[in-house]
């Protein structure tokens, strides 16, 4: 299928898709150089996006976070995205839980983003899902991948739906559900549901690590 297919909001320029695709990972992201990300993504708001009320849509999703001090934004952070929580920030997790099945999903993965040449920074898992979104911002050919954007849709929906209306995290992931991935189907969901076993988080190899 085309990009065409793939995409919610039929509206956006390229450029407003690898924009707001950047800006979720970098949000989605550990907030180390907190300054930066804030002159950054602020940048990218005024100079990438083309439409007046996009412009102002991502604004009032990121100024809540930008407002907080740099203790508080990244203590909010880990508490939000906490593996034990529903709003872990890996793929296959929230599709195969501790199935056996989510290790073969990382490699088909990990050979997906090998394929693109996209380099990674860090040590996290091929299936981190800030790192997906920066690699459908720099790699259009993946916007292409409906099923890609499908299991991610599906992902965003469950944080959506396990997010406190008040984290103003959920801002963000609002805006990629409005703009950018397609409503999930109920198959969709069903395929996701059956395939996730009950994750015992304690015993997951894979924890945060934050400095």
């Amino acid at each position: 299928m085309t990009q065409q297919h793939a995409l919610k909001d039929q509206t956006l320029q390229p450029h407003e898709v690898q924009t707001i695709l950047l800006i979720a990972s970098r949000i989605l992201s550990y907030p180390e150089a907190i300054d930066e990300m804030v002159e950054t993504i602020s940048e990218s708001i005024d100079e990438q996006i083309d439409d007046p009320e996009l412009k102002k849509e991502l604004t009032r999703a990121t100024q809540p976070l930008f407002v907080l001090p740099a203790r508080d934004l990244r203590e909010l952070y880990v508490n939000t995205f906490d593996l034990k929580s529903k709003l872990g920030l890996y793929l296959t997790a929230h599709e195969f839980g501790d199935s056996p099945k989510r290790g073969a999903a990382l490699i088909k993965l990990q050979k997906i983003v090998n394929q693109t040449g996209f380099e990674r920074e860090g040590e996290e898992l091929a299936d981190y899902i800030p790192m997906l979104l920066e690699l459908l911002a720099v790699a259009p050919e993946l916007r292409e991948d409906t099923r890609l954007y499908r299991r991610l849709a599906v992902a965003m929906q469950f944080m959506i739906d396990n997010i406190a209306m008040e984290n103003p995290y959920g801002e963000i992931l609002r805006v990629l559900t409005r703009h950018i991935f397609p409503e999930p189907t109920e198959e969709d969901i069903k395929e996701i549901e059956f395939n996730r076993e009950e994750a015992d988080l304690e015993e997951l190899p894979f924890p945060m690590m934050y400095q």
